[in-house]
């Protein structure tokens, strides 16, 4: 997984989730959950590669950051709460995944 539009239809699929443009900048898509409007990851290009921001479990938070070079305390986000992933091919697809996923578990009460 390395594009946007990769990160997007995984966003897409699951329950009740569309997407947000709210910083009029084409950089930044925001993936919300319907009702509430809380946001689970937040996609971007940095530095030549696609990063996303996800929300994480105190207990997960740190072991994603040593377990992954290009998992790293989340850009512009509570350095506590939030992690951002670079999407340079170092962390597999199943792992993005389950963090986009921890993510929306989070902020949409189903976890």
């Amino acid at each position: 997984m390395k594009s946007r539009e990769e990160v997007i239809k995984f966003c897409m699929s699951l329950k009740d989730v569309y997407e947000d443009y709210p910083f009029h900048d084409d950089n930044w898509t925001v993936m919300r959950c319907r009702g509430s409007k809380k946001s689970f990851a937040y996609i971007y290009e940095r530095n030549g590669n696609i990063w996303v921001n996800v929300k994480c479990r105190p207990e997960w938070i740190v072991f994603w950051r040593e377990a992954y070079e290009s998992v790293v305390p989340g850009y512009h986000m509570n350095k506590e709460h939030w992690n951002s992933v670079i999407l340079d091919g170092k962390v597999p697809d199943k792992e993005v995944k389950r963090m986009i996923a921890e993510s929306y578990d989070i902020v949409s009460g189903h976890s």
